[in-house]
């Protein structure tokens, strides 16, 4: 019986604080600074909110850190810099895992009687970064809304064709996990974080904007080319891709991500180990410059949709 996996926490921990002044460096940079000064820190913010985000990720799986208080909160203070709600970005995150790869939650793929249009708009708000800015816009909306809305019957039935093909309606059925008290909590706190971010180092709209942008764009590229046109299974549907070293330890080995869903308790320090010699590697520029393309007839399907 293999012993079991110890949780990082404590470098966990040191990551997240180097992650803290790294993000807030580029923001005061991009700023402050002259022109030339904004691309390298709206570049460094990028790839250092991908760490946060592999943070975040960790939390929401329950192991970036072994004291239970200690993650949720290092959870909902890292979804301040995402910026997002932690508790939604669980709930969201869960069901991603329960439907991935199922009729529910296949992007790259549009069968017989999917609208071919809807398929591409979505593919594409995901590769052009998009796709980010609906996480911390729901959540605003969540707050001020959600004792208004019926989420689990926002589209009706004339609504239903469109919330499946789109998988929204999983992503509003898993708000029931979340009491609307925590989640409005979660959100004060992420607000909380960015307005002292603003306040303290006197970011500009500009710098914000610039530094999220870039953010968006890079952490949007991977959030779909770790399971594009994978094999079309809850659990094997997921890509361990390659990538340069140095990246792969920046995004705390996010990219091995087969491994994660075939065991999403294993920390982001052990996932190594549990990539399988027989596991196709495709590098990540592989897929990604696939995806350009646009979504697929699903296999086996001659004709598949308007």
């Amino acid at each position: 019986m293999s012993e079991p996996v110890q949780i990082p926490g404590r470098l966990n921990l040191t990551i997240l604080l180097g992650g803290i002044a790294g993000l807030a460096a580029c923001l005061w940079v991009a700023s402050h600074a002259p022109w030339w000064g904004v691309i390298p820190a709206m570049i460094a913010f990028s790839f250092g909110g991908n760490t946060m985000y592999a943070l975040m990720h960790e939390a929401v799986h329950r192991h970036f850190h072994p004291r239970p208080v200690v993650n949720e909160n290092a959870g909902r203070i890292i979804a301040g810099f995402f910026p997002t709600a932690f508790s939604l970005q669980r709930a969201f995150h869960l069901a991603h895992h329960r439907n991935n790869r199922t009729e529910l939650e296949r992007f790259d793929y549009y069968a017989p009687g999917e609208n071919r249009l809807i398929k591409a708009v979505q593919w594409y708000m995901i590769l052009t970064g998009l796709y980010w800015i609906a996480l911390p816009l729901f959540a605003v909306i969540y707050f001020i809304a959600a004792d208004l809305i019926r989420w689990r019957h926002l589209f009706g039935d004339k609504g239903a064709w469109f919330s499946k093909q789109t998988s929204a309606q999983e992503f509003l059925d898993a708000l029931e996990e979340v009491p609307v008290w925590r989640a409005r909590t979660d959100i004060a706190i992420a607000a909380g974080v960015q307005l002292v971010l603003i306040v303290a180092l006197d970011i500009s709209l500009t710098g914000w904007l610039a530094c999220y942008a870039a953010f968006a764009l890079n952490w949007s590229s991977l959030q779909y080319t770790d399971h594009a046109f994978s094999e079309l299974d809850r659990t094997e549907g997921a890509w361990n891709l390659k990538v340069n070293p140095v990246t792969r330890r920046i995004f705390l080995n996010y990219h091995y991500h087969l491994a994660h869903h075939r065991d999403p308790s294993i920390p982001w320090t052990d996932l190594p180990h549990h990539v399988r010699p027989s596991d196709p590697r495709p590098t990540f520029w592989q897929i990604y410059r696939q995806m350009w393309a646009g979504p697929r007839p699903l296999p086996g399907d001659a004709d598949a949709g308007p």
